[in-house]
């Protein structure tokens, strides 16, 4: 389920309507529409900021042409919200096996992989 992102601007509560992207290599930032999925070396921006944004001297930049719109939640979104509330209904809900293989260890994103040179 797609949750609203919020503006990533410092005190600013607002949804976000657009993602800043830096260039760089070519002295640009580019503010476009919102993306699809959170990128680590992007920004979310709400209408506001994303309008107002400048850059520093020397830089361009490269700006969305139109009305930046909040994304609306789709079928898919709203399928898989229903089937995560049922699933976490159930009683009988057994584990689910790792596809982690054996000697290995998960801690959130990261894995733990056991030395090669240990027997």
């Amino acid at each position: 389920m797609r949750s609203v992102r919020r503006c990533s601007r410092t005190g600013c509560a607002n949804p976000a309507v657009a993602t800043l992207t830096y260039a760089y290599a070519d002295s640009t930032a580019v503010v476009g529409p919102l993306a699809t999925y959170s990128e680590p070396h992007s920004y979310d921006l709400c209408e506001e900021h994303a309008l107002r944004l400048t850059a520093p001297r020397g830089w361009e930049v490269v700006r969305h042409q139109g009305e930046f719109a909040a994304p609306e939640p789709t079928v898919d979104d709203l399928t898989a919200l229903a089937e995560a509330v049922r699933e976490a209904g159930r009683a009988d809900v057994t584990p689910v096996p790792s596809d982690v293989p054996l000697g290995t260890q998960r801690r959130g994103h990261l894995r733990v992989l056991p030395d090669p040179h240990e027997d």
